[in-house]
């Protein structure tokens, strides 16, 4: 065995989780080990994120070039080229790179060890040549793609979100399996890119998401031309000459759909193989290690954060819970997950963005809540980019406290970011009124759909009597 190392923090994984805690802690001048085998920025900046947003940028052009007619313009269509495609997406995550680099992190005093990190006891990790034993240790060794038991499925070739963006020629027919936020998101940049798009879910579309609001989303990838069917079961996969044919049932019915690529999109599971948890005492399942809401795991020394934990699988909320372990294993600061906070959003056209309580959470924890609506049309600059389509739905208790809120429709990911304030600081609907938005901007749904909250109150004889007495004084 080479190098003893005896850092105050390691970290395990490179990605968006790590790679926080690892600087976040040098910075304070803490000593830092992280050990990372695979690529430095891990999921998001190479496989999932980044070059995700860079494809749907592209195919966001080509459909503008389709659908210019009502601003005047004389509409085209678009010839797509799949390699230079491919090249834009390459040089989006290598202009994003250096931030999570080597070299950044070992020129912030951080020690990396490219290499497979398994724990030898509950005090010591082996990575390559050294053994490693931290005062702490962070496990944020993120997930991979879950590729079902489909009779057939390893016998043909088939796309998870670790390969397809690796591709440099034309998808002609796709086949989609998952209709969740990855399947749908690659669906429709590929549909604008040229793709015929078939998309196959075993239960519904968007399943964790509001239903009325979904509905707006589906809605549009359908008038595109995607072919989304929910409730049907996968039962095979085969090869069908140069292309792939699935074998369906829905209803009772077993159909052959036919596509000359697919897509494998059907969830994620925790990076956890080879770590040997056992050895250090960790508790695990096949969900991921187990954490209490201050994220540490049975092992008193070691914290765990991000989709390891089988918690929510977004970058920011692996970079929230980043937080909470420096404030508890540098400060002892009694910091607490609460996953009330946690947004998120689905970056098909339109955009689907969440944070808080749905509506349905919300009518189960409280007994009685108000539920307030204002659509995109009743918004002058949504009227002038013409993307009326959705609207904004919040949900506040009786007194106004807000509970969570769920936007459809043009930049709905830009537009969730007040409502996340508003529930991570506890705010009432009175503090969006109070709000001046600039005009005219599609902000102005959010001030406007707070005023609705008032808008009962407004008919209220009493308030009448009220105003009319005022007047009567002068």
């Amino acid at each position: 065995m080479g190098e003893q190392l005896r850092p105050d923090i390691c970290v395990i994984g490179a990605g968006s989780g790590g790679l926080s805690v690892a600087a976040a802690a040098a910075q304070l001048g803490v000593s830092v080990v992280l050990v990372e085998s695979g690529k430095m920025g891990g999921d998001c900046l190479n496989y999932g994120c980044v070059p995700s947003k860079a494809l749907l940028a592209a195919g966001r052009r080509a459909q503008l070039m389709r659908t210019s007619q009502p601003f005047g313009v004389t509409p085209t269509s678009p010839t797509i080229n799949a390699e230079a495609v491919h090249a834009h997406v390459q040089e989006v995550i290598a202009a994003i790179a250096p931030n999570d680099s080597v070299e950044r992190f070992t020129g912030l005093g951080v020690r990396v060890i490219q290499a497979p990190a398994q724990f030898r006891d509950k005090r010591t990790v082996l990575a390559g040549e050294h053994a490693i034993q931290a005062r702490r240790f962070v496990v944020a060794t993120g997930s991979s793609p879950t590729v079902p038991p489909i009779s057939g499925l390893d016998q043909v070739p088939y796309f998870t979100n670790e390969t397809i963006f690796s591709n440099t020629e034309p998808l002609r027919r796709l086949i989609v399996i998952g209709a969740g936020p990855i399947g749908l998101e690659l669906a429709q940049a590929h549909s604008r890119l040229g793709s015929r798009v078939i998309v196959l879910e075993a239960q519904k579309a968007f399943a964790k998401d509001d239903p009325e609001l979904a509905e707006i989303v589906l809605k549009k990838l359908r008038a595109e031309g995607i072919d989304i069917r929910e409730g049907v079961r996968v039962a095979e996969v085969a090869r069908a000459g140069e292309g792939i044919a699935v074998t369906i049932i829905a209803d009772g019915e077993r159909e052959i759909v036919e596509a000359t690529h697919l897509l494998v999109a059907t969830g994620r599971r925790p990076n956890i193989d080879g770590l040997n948890l056992d050895a250090a005492g960790i508790r695990h399942d096949r969900t991921g290690i187990k954490v209490s809401r201050g994220l540490k795991t049975s092992n008193r020394r070691v914290y765990a954060i991000g989709d390891v934990t089988g918690g929510p699988q977004f970058t920011h909320a692996a970079n929230y819970q980043a937080g909470i372990v420096i404030r508890r294993a540098l400060f002892r600061l009694p910091a607490r997950v609460n996953p009330d906070l946690m947004p998120w959003v689905t970056f098909t056209d339109p955009e689907l963005a969440h944070v808080g309580l749905t509506e349905d959470e919300a009518r189960r924890r409280h007994k009685k809540i108000n539920v307030l609506r204002w659509p995109y049309q009743e918004n002058d600059r949504a009227q002038a980019e013409r993307v009326t389509d959705g609207f904004v739905k919040v949900t506040t208790t009786p007194k106004g406290r807000i509970l969570g809120a769920t936007i459809a429709g043009e930049h709905a990911g830009e537009l969730i970011h007040v409502w996340s304030l508003a529930v991570s600081a506890g705010l009432k609907i009175g503090a969006l009124t109070g709000m001046i938005a600039p005009y005219p901007t599609l902000g102005e749904i959010n001030r406007r759909v707070a005023y609705m909250y008032y808008m009962p109150k407004l008919g209220n004889d009493l308030v009448r009597r009220v105003i009319k007495l005022l007047a009567k004084l002068g």
